[in-house]
């Protein structure tokens, strides 16, 4: 045992593995990052992070123990988040009908777009109703604390900041690949129309997940 991590290495190669699993979060940040640049996906980055960190301590709190014996306010939980992210999908779906309509370049789809707003913002919100990381921090993340080590406090700080360093490298690598990709959009207005028509129906299949979801 580590530090009271049960298998260190099980929960590394799990949280590895989960990170990279396509979800609003990372979906946000690169097309932030493709519409806006590295600047602002980064914005967007650090909006996730917060978002991840709340839930950690939430889930250290006890938070994840209280959703999962009380499936009301589980439910409460999961539909309000499956609801915002189904809203954000139309909203990108909207944008990008009107974009593709008025005849715009990629410029224009990014104003019509809720990424437009602070992406900071928008992030830590999509961030807190992911879920992806409400199940990951419910169902996986608290099962690798021995409840009898002295200082468990220890013991979350070293599992959440394994997965705040994935969570660094993969939205990274996709801020980076989502400017390569904004070349490619500038003045192919089909092309961006696509993509965010594409990015939004995941946001409201992300949504139809949560709201199906189950603590199993």
């Amino acid at each position: 045992m580590f530090f009271g991590i049960t298998d260190i290495w099980t929960y590394v190669t799990g949280a590895f593995f989960i990170i990279l699993l396509p979800g609003p979060n990372s979906l946000y940040v690169l097309t932030t990052a493709a519409q806006r640049g590295v600047r602002q996906g980064y914005r967007g980055a650090m909006g996730v992070f917060l978002g991840d960190t709340i839930l950690m301590a939430l889930a250290a709190a006890g938070a994840a123990s209280l959703l999962r014996s009380t499936p009301i306010l589980f439910n409460v939980v999961k539909y309000i988040g499956a609801a915002y992210l189904a809203w954000m999908g139309l909203q990108m779906l909207r944008g990008a009908w009107r974009s593709w309509r008025a005849g715009g370049t990629a410029e224009s789809v990014a104003a019509a777009e809720p990424s437009a707003d602070n992406p900071f913002r928008k992030a830590l919100v999509i961030s807190l109703m992911n879920p992806k990381a409400i199940l990951f921090f419910i169902a996986f993340f608290i099962n690798f604390v021995d409840p009898g080590y002295g200082t468990p406090a220890l013991s979350f700080l070293i599992l959440g900041a394994i997965c705040q360093l994935f969570s660094v490298l993969y939205l990274s690598m996709l801020i980076f690949g989502g400017t390569y990709l904004a070349h490619q959009f500038r003045a192919r207005r089909k092309l961006s129309a696509g993509l965010t028509s594409g990015v939004g129906a995941l946001f409201i299949g992300f949504g139809a997940r949560l709201a199906t979801a189950t603590l199993g």
